[in-house]
This record gives structure tokens, sequence and C-alpha cells, in this order.
């Protein structure tokens, strides 16, 4: 017998990422993902290990600020949840039958690859779905961003507006 709506279980995916800024190509796999799923967590990561510009409450912060609008217009819940964990044990605590990637170019799919593998190694019962990027955000990482808005270059085109705000505030202060 199918399964009707009401009687499926609810879709929750998990978008993790460091996020330090969030980007335009973040805002666009979320919002992609969101009108996929019933449920998005976006997860962000500690990862001081990358030498964040912002510290993981500012991060969540920006990202809850940032995805607003996303998920009114999808008319769902979109939570943002900070997390130190293994992926697929956060992707557990939190319901998630499936871990969302977004893809720039080839140069990340060997990366995903690799780590969809040992994701479903450690748990088959999570999915891991690929998005690419659209094309107007295929090169934007906020790596590059954080680079070019420190050599004085123009970010107001690969972030949101609260984050061009933070970032050059942060940068200048």
């Amino acid at each position: 017998m199918a399964e009707t709506a009401a009687h499926r279980p609810q879709r929750i995916g998990l978008y993790p990422g460091t996020f330090d800024p969030v980007t335009n190509g973040h805002l666009d796999v979320i919002g992609r993902a969101a009108r996929l799923l019933d449920k998005l967590v976006v997860g962000v990561a500690i990862n001081t290990g990358k030498g964040p510009l912002f510290t993981l409450e500012e991060r969540v912060e920006l990202v809850r600020a940032e995805i607003e609008a996303i998920a009114t217009r999808n008319g769902m819940v979109i939570e943002v949840i900070p997390f130190d964990t293994l992926l697929v044990d956060f992707a557990r605590k939190v319901g998630a039958s499936m871990i969302v990637r977004g893809l720039r170019a080839v140069s990340d799919f060997d990366y995903e690859f690799q780590m969809a593998g040992m994701n479903y190694r450690m748990a088959p019962d999570v999915e891991t779905v690929f998005l690419m990027a659209s094309e107007r955000h295929q090169f934007i990482a906020s790596r590059l961003v954080k680079e070019v808005a420190m050599l004085g270059g123009d970010i107001t085109s690969f972030v949101p507006a609260l984050t061009h705000e933070r970032v050059m505030k942060r940068i200048r202060g």
C-alpha cells in the first residue's frame, strides 16, 4: 500500500558546514534543499582548525538571520544548530535521514565522495544527497570570500547584506 503524505515519515535533512561566513552559495543550496524536505537542520560545525573569522555563536546567529526568508517562503522550519560531533551521530540526533551537500566543482566531488562513503559505512540508514550549486554561485567559497575581503576586494555579490556588513566590520575592526 502506498504511503500518503499524511502517513509517511517526515523527511528531515541536515546541511552541515562551517559557514564562515555564510555565502550566497550556501543560501542557494539551503533554498533548494528546503523545497525537497519537510524540515531542514543547518548544522554549524565548530571546526576551529580552519581559523574562523567568526565565533561559533556569531556564525549560528548569521545563518539564522540569513535563512529566515527561505524558511518563510517555503512555509517550513529550518533549524540552525551548532555541533562538534561526528556528522552521522549529529544526523541521527536531529532525526535526519538525509545529509545534504553542495557541490561547486569537480574538485569538491573527490572529497565529498570519500566523505559520503565513510558516512554510509557508519550509518547506512542516512543518505547523502548532492545538490549542484547554481551556475552563478559555483565559484563561491567562504575561504575565498574572506581572502578577497581582507585584500580590499568587493564581496557584495558573494554574500547576503547582513553578512557583508559583519565581515567588513570584523576585517576593519
